[in-house]
């Protein structure tokens, strides 16, 4: 028995006026549903990924369900996907794909696949005609209809429900905190962009905000529980508010989270369209606010960036980057880039070079340009051959790597406050957390736990990390 209620990406880019909110609910009579059953999840992806996780561990625990990290064990196997580059999806399925003897050996399985690559047509359209082991296909839109799917598929059905509409606000749903010291708070969903790229807005639908009183209300819950830092969560943060018809909405919410007292505050994602010099100033004057920031740029090249519809010039955003350090002189910077998009000559790869060398980021996320079928550059006609694409970003990552490392080493000597995440992942023996400049830190201390705020010496730094030890063992 199947029941399916495919995605249409040409409904989803339509946008009306309306906002839906929604209260979640349990229902009584799923409370029980994973009683004697585990589930496994992979979530792969964004912090946004991350936090639907999150969401669903919640769900999952108010039925019952037991989390186990072998995937073999699991009743419920879910692959929370992510669908910004096709070697993302083509990850997901080479890993769905190779567990068809598994579920051929024990049908009773629930095999789950949800989150943006639901969102897409073809690949919902390839899931059903080449991997009959996936039981149940939902989007990012009905992620608070999870149990009730998740009901249907463990009777006997196949279920296919995914939402091509601009989505709604779901206020309510349930979480299961990855760590208690730090966590992600959603403040808005969706992107109205339409970056030519980009398939977010086809798979997270529109921009709509939570009302502020809702987030503030989480924060203050998150402290009371031991939370030292939050991480405000949406495609584009910078237009927070808009659809809500509030006015510089980003910049005032800001302001009321850093008044609840939490310890630190982080954003993401920015979007250089939509900055404020209110937003700056609000950084500024708010000790908890961190003065790092991740403001992804995607091009040097102004003819580039006029192709990917992002808005702004090379000149604009260098002239945002001098703004932001003229008034906070401490800031980090954090990019996004991509190389080899359709049409990108030599001399418009130098002029990313040259931002480069402008912005000298801290660190950047670099890719190699890969169309996403729907979006209009998937459409553009890509001369450049692949082995130019992979050698640009062989040079590009140099440079990046270069500035990264003369950052990291005028750190050497001063002492950082780092928010310890535990063992370092690497050496089991050394501790690592982040500083307020969103630098990795790996360090030794004595009596330190999880959650503590530790004040480092640094002494000593490589292009990605620095290494220290508690300043207070000297």
């Amino acid at each position: 028995m199947t029941e399916y209620k495919l995605p249409n990406q040409k409904e989803s880019r339509r946008r009306r006026a309306e906002q839906e909110e929604i209260q979640y609910t349990e229902a009584a009579e799923l409370r029980s549903l994973g009683t004697g059953r585990t589930y496994y999840m992979h979530t792969y992806g964004c912090q946004a990924n991350v936090r639907d996780g999150e969401t669903l561990a919640g769900m999952l625990g108010s039925m019952g369900f037991r989390e186990t990290p072998e995937l073999t064990e699991a009743d419920v196997l879910i692959f929370n996907t992510c669908a910004v580059r096709k070697a993302a999806e083509e990850h997901v399925l080479g890993e769905i794909g190779s567990l068809k003897p598994l579920k051929k050996a024990h049908p009773e399985k629930i095999f789950v696949l949800c989150g943006c690559m639901a969102q897409e047509e073809a690949a919902v359209n390839e899931l059903i005609e080449r991997y009959p082991q996936v039981d149940l296909i939902f989007g990012t839109h009905n992620l608070h209809r999870f149990p009730q799917l998740l009901q249907k598929a463990m009777q006997g059905q196949r279920v296919v429900e995914v939402e091509s509409v601009e989505g709604a606000v779901v206020e309510g749903m349930p979480a299961a905190r990855s760590r208690k010291h730090k966590a992600f708070v959603n403040i808005m969903y969706g992107c109205d962009k339409f970056c030519t790229y980009c398939i977010v807005p086809y798979t997270r639908g529109k921009e709509r905000s939570r009302r502020p009183g809702y987030i503030l209300r989480e924060i203050r819950e998150l402290k009371e529980n031991g939370c030292r830092e939050v991480t405000l969560l949406g495609q584009n943060v910078n237009a927070y508010g808009k659809d809500l018809g509030m006015e510089d909405g980003f910049t005032a919410l800001l302001r009321d989270c850093a008044a609840t007292g939490i310890d630190r505050i982080r954003f993401y994602s920015s979007h250089p369209r939509d900055y404020t010099v209110s937003t700056i100033e609000a950084m500024r004057d708010c000790p908890n606010i961190m003065k790092a920031l991740h403001l992804p740029v995607q091009s040097g090249s102004t003819e580039v960036l006029r192709r990917m519809n992002r808005g702004y010039t090379a000149d604009q955003y260098k002239q945002l980057v001098d703004d932001m350090k003229a008034r906070i002189p401490e800031i980090t910077f954090t990019t996004d880039l991509i190389v080899g998009f359709p049409g990108e000559t030599d001399r418009q790869f130098q002029e990313t070079l040259d931002l480069v060398d402008y912005c000298r980021f801290d660190l950047a996320y670099s890719f190699a340009f890969s169309p996403r079928e729907g979006t209009p550059a998937a459409s553009y006609p890509d001369s450049i051959p692949e082995e130019i694409k992979k050698e640009r970003l062989n040079i590009l990552n140099e440079r990046l790597a270069k500035y990264a490392r003369k950052n990291n080493e005028a750190y050497v000597g001063r002492t950082l406050e780092v928010l310890c995440d535990g063992p370092s992942r690497k050496n089991p023996d050394t501790l690592a957390g982040y500083s307020r400049e969103n630098k990795l830190v790996n360090f030794t201390a004595e009596n330190c736990r999880e959650g503590d705020l530790v004040n480092v010496r640094i002494t000593a730094a490589k292009s990605f990390s620095l290494d220290g030890e508690a300043a207070e063992d000297k």
